[in-house]
């Protein structure tokens, strides 16, 4: 065993298992390991690289702003998180905005928005509140945030969980309709499911969900901390189909791939429910995070980063189901976030990734049968059909062993 590899064996909380390649350096679309090995990475850290790795800019806006100041907490002004929220709202045509740091804290402060907005403006009876959320959804790992998941793994060993959601299909605008109560404090949705498959729903089904928060004053709340900012060929999932929710959850690519930047974004009504000491991060909104989140945000919209996903995205995911193998079941996607499902009683997705990694390919699976290709969106066409037929090869020799 390679000795980085048994060293984190040795002294690393197993809670994940990763392929086994040490990664040093990183460029662009290209990762390198400890051997000298380049490969194309098809994961971009779950769409937290979707700049590519290394982005100049990026490295540059960092580095000046270490310089000069990283880290003095919320209990000061800086000069650089103003400018960052103003960038961000504008973009997002949202009116304020909570700066967090990983997508679950991001979304633990939009339930925490939700439930007090349903006590002091719907004016719900106290500790009455509803969440309403999706099977199937992948949201964070805390506590309350697997609590409402449906999966038995993220669940097991981890209670009791706290009270209070209400899970429905995805994709089942109708199921939606019946879950509302007066109780009911928001929808939380992912446009996309990105952890759970890449599951895309029905057309139409953002808005008619939209539709009938607005009729019975219920939240809209989407998670696009995996879709958004440009990963599924417009700037969020949810604009392809008109929506602008209530509130909106962003993280990942927002760190430009550097560092973890989120936050929750929402009309003032929502937002101004929080009163100074309701809620808090030390690290959230820090100088040296917003500074690198606003260059994200300029090279995002300057280097056209949401339509370029849009044009490959629609040329590799032709050119994914191109490929015949009685291995894969489907292949569907959103720009550049496509997921290849195969048939789990002939094939394990991790072996296909296995497979990937000798032919300088990285991917990872989830949930057993889905093996992602979200490639950083500075990605080239010639590199995608390098991919495409590397990938195609792999399903070949799979077969035939």
């Amino acid at each position: 065993m390679n000795n980085t590899i048994a060293l984190e064996e040795r002294y690393c909380a197993h809670n994940y298992a990763p392929l086994p390649v040490v990664l040093v350096k990183g460029e662009g679309v290209f990762v390198w390991d400890d051997a000298g090995n380049r490969y194309l990475d098809m994961m971009s850290a779950y769409s937290a690289v979707s700049h590519g790795h290394c982005h100049p800019r990026l490295v540059g806006a960092m580095t000046a702003q270490a310089k000069r100041l990283a880290v003095v907490s919320r209990a000061f002004y800086s000069d650089r998180l103003a400018p960052f929220l103003l960038r961000l709202c504008d973009l997002t045509d949202q009116e304020m905005a909570l700066p967090m740091n990983t997508g679950a804290e991001a979304v633990e402060t939009a339930l925490k928005a939700a439930r007090k907005w349903a006590y002091t403006v719907k004016e719900v009876a106290p500790d009455q509140a509803e969440v309403i959320v999706c099977e199937n959804n992948f949201h964070g790992r805390t506590i309350a945030i697997v609590g409402m998941s449906s999966e038995p793994q993220y669940r097991e060993g981890f209670g009791p969980f706290p009270a209070g959601f209400k899970l429905i299909p995805y994709g089942d605008a109708a199921a939606l309709a019946a879950a509302i109560t007066p109780n009911t404090a928001a929808f939380l949705v992912e446009p996309i499911q990105g952890e759970g498959g890449i599951v895309i729903p029905p057309p139409g089904y953002l808005a008619e969900c939209a539709r009938l928060c607005k009729d019975r004053n219920v939240l809209l709340l989407c998670d696009e901390i995996q879709s958004g900012l440009g990963r599924t060929g417009s700037l969020l999932a949810s604009d392809h189909e008109g929506v602008k929710p209530d509130g909106l959850i962003l993280g990942k690519a927002l760190g430009g791939g550097l560092l973890p930047v989120s936050a929750f974004l929402a009309r003032r009504e929502v937002m101004e429910v929080f009163q100074p000491g309701d809620h808090g991060s030390t690290f959230g909104g820090n100088p040296l995070a917003a500074a690198v989140a606003l260059e994200a945000l300029n090279i995002i919209e300057q280097e056209k980063l949401a339509e370029r996903a849009m044009e490959l995205g629609e040329y590799f995911l032709d050119r994914l189901k191109g490929i015949s193998s009685p291995l894969i079941k489907e292949v569907r996607g959103k720009g550049l976030l496509i997921g290849v499902e195969v048939h789990p009683e002939r094939i394990a997705a991790r072996r296909v990734c296995e497979a990937l990694m000798t032919q300088g390919i990285l991917s990872k699976e989830t949930h057993d049968a889905v093996i992602r290709f979200a490639p950083p969106l500075v990605v080239a066409r010639e590199q995608l059909d390098w991919a495409a037929e590397r990938i195609s090869q792999v399903f070949k020799e799979l077969e035939a062993g």
